[in-house]
């Protein structure tokens, strides 16, 4: 733990003052639950945090923390324990997934600054339907060779448009232009890609992750619950290990009874949340209710084709129950809003709020209610927009998200860069090649037909979420998102949304301070 205070002056030499016997200083080398035993102590001891680190050991803080947590409810104790997580090898689609968490930080490979060719891919579980996985496996195989080839000949292309300026390095040239490349090929890799991503989450955060995993459709997804949930509960990784153990060595050669009790306290293991994290289990509320909504959406829709709309549209304000009706069915079908609202706004106050119920049914006592209810932001857009582009604007956690699942009906995007690059036709014949054995593998007699076969899109293809937001987090996801050194997908989305809040709230628009996407980009800006 440092021992580093910053104690302010006396102020004219009055030691009485409130300000001046302030002290602060920073924590280190305590165990997450125990720093969140010791922080929880302020509000029932008048120990000081260096008083209370030292009197308590791990077994203390997991019987207060069984009490005060698990018997009496007092949640936010664990919001005081941050634990870091590497998740490493898992599907695009599944890191998509652990990273649709509000509270969430962390970081995953990046698509325009890796090479995903050598990463591998997740297969689902095809059980004895070797037909199905051979063609799951050559789609995928295609896809990654196209993935390859198409980097190199966009790479190439943009070499001989884009000279490189006297005082830019080579290394430096070909390493900007190959991440415009990547930006473009990136669009053939299918979800199905290994990644890799951190996270740093406090343990209230990491038990309503695991549980969602726990409770997902997917099973990959499920499993990566499980090994979160083990994780959190084995002995974590120790960057000094090697090191304090050739530590312990010198100090073993110099005194072994010193060297014994040195490797007691340098090698000891440990284990960031055995506590807090053990009883996440499959969450029942969560799963019935999405089986329930999943049958009233498709009773309401009655197969009625997918309308096309607009990729960005902003919603108008409409009554509160109606809002939650449709986004409760939103996420569970490929039904625009509107479309949805135009059958939700038929049915009838009765219909509605045995919509409403079906969300809330199978509550439990400690289940937070679900994403869709947290309703009533004035800014609400529609946006349908390829799946690699999502994965940008998903960073956005200040607003409410509700995505619908992977599909390849909604078609997906041409960039325009291959057209000028001749790589058009092979882009269309790849992708046109995933879509069909997409639809095949979903009609497979493999367990979890629809879900395995999602692995198969790539991220070109296009996928529909409700952003919910205030006026603060629209005018900061413009300006930021229509950066010039940005990707052109999600440019062009937030260019769109501040175009729909300049035609409903023109009175607004000159507070947005965005870069006209329509404007000549230096390929060479970063």
């Amino acid at each position: 733990m440092a021992d580093v205070a910053l104690k302010s002056p006396p102020v004219n030499g009055n030691t009485s003052s409130s300000s001046s016997n302030a002290e602060v200083y920073a924590i280190f080398g305590a165990e997450p639950e125990v720093q969140a035993y010791a922080m929880a102590k302020y509000s029932r001891s008048s120990l000081s945090m260096k008083e209370s680190l030292k009197e308590i050991s791990q077994q203390k803080a997991e019987k207060f923390l069984n009490t005060f947590y698990f018997q009496y409810g007092h949640r936010s104790i664990a919001d005081l324990a941050h634990i870091a997580l590497a998740i490493e090898k898992l599907s695009i689609l599944a890191a998509i997934v652990i990273a649709d968490e509000q509270r969430w930080d962390g970081q995953e490979r990046s698509t325009r600054y890796q090479d995903f060719r050598k990463s591998g891919y997740y297969t689902p579980d095809f059980g004895g339907d070797h037909e199905a996985r051979e063609l799951y496996t050559q789609t995928i195989g295609s896809l990654f060779a196209e993935y390859e080839g198409l980097s190199e000949r966009i790479f190439q292309y943009l070499v001989e448009i884009t000279p490189k300026p006297a005082e830019m390095k080579q290394e430096a040239y070909e390493r900007t232009l190959k991440a415009r490349a990547f930006d473009i090929s990136r669009y053939l890799l299918p979800l199905a890609t290994n990644t890799s991503l951190g996270e740093i989450v406090n343990a209230r955060t990491l038990e309503t992750q695991v549980s969602h995993l726990l409770s997902h459709p997917h099973a990959e997804v499920r499993h990566l619950g499980a090994l979160l949930k083990q994780a959190a509960a084995s002995a974590a990784y120790n960057v000094n290990q090697e090191s304090y153990r050739q530590l312990v060595n010198d100090i073993r050669d110099l005194s072994p009874d010193l060297g014994a009790r040195a490797e007691k306290e340098l090698l000891k293991e440990v284990r960031v949340s055995p506590t807090l994290v053990k009883y996440a289990d499959p969450n029942a509320y969560e799963m019935e209710t999405r089986r329930e909504l999943r049958q009233i959406a498709s009773e309401l829709m009655k197969g009625a084709p997918v309308e096309k709309t607009h990729p960005v549209d902003l919603l108008d304000s409409e009554p509160l129950d109606i809002e939650l009706a449709c986004t409760l069915l939103y996420e569970h079908c490929h039904y625009s809003y509107r479309q949805i609202r135009q059958a939700v706004a038929g049915i009838g106050e009765a219909k509605r709020r045995e919509i409403i119920d079906a969300g809330v049914r199978h509550r439990g006592k400690h289940d937070e209610m679900l994403r869709a209810f947290r309703a009533g932001q004035r800014f609400r857009f529609d946006i349908l927009m390829d799946i690699g582009g999502f994965r940008d604007m998903h960073r956005h956690r200040r607003c409410i998200q509700i995505e619908q699942g992977f599909t390849a009906q909604h078609g997906y995007e041409i960039p325009e860069q291959l057209e000028q690059a001749g790589a058009i036709a092979k882009y269309r014949a790849a992708m046109e090649r995933a879509s069909s054995a997409v639809a095949t593998l979903e009609k497979s007699a493999t367990p979890e037909a629809a879900e395995s076969a999602q692995y198969a899109i790539p991220l070109g293809f296009r996928k529909r979420t409700l952003f919910k937001m205030d006026f603060a987090e629209a005018v900061y996801i413009s300006e930021l998102r229509t950066g010039p050194a940005g990707h052109f997908s999600y440019r062009n989305a937030a260019y769109a949304m501040f175009e729909e809040v300049q035609k409903k709230y023109p009175a607004l628009a000159g507070y947005f301070r965005v870069h006209d996407v329509r404007q000549p980009v230096d390929l060479l800006q970063r």
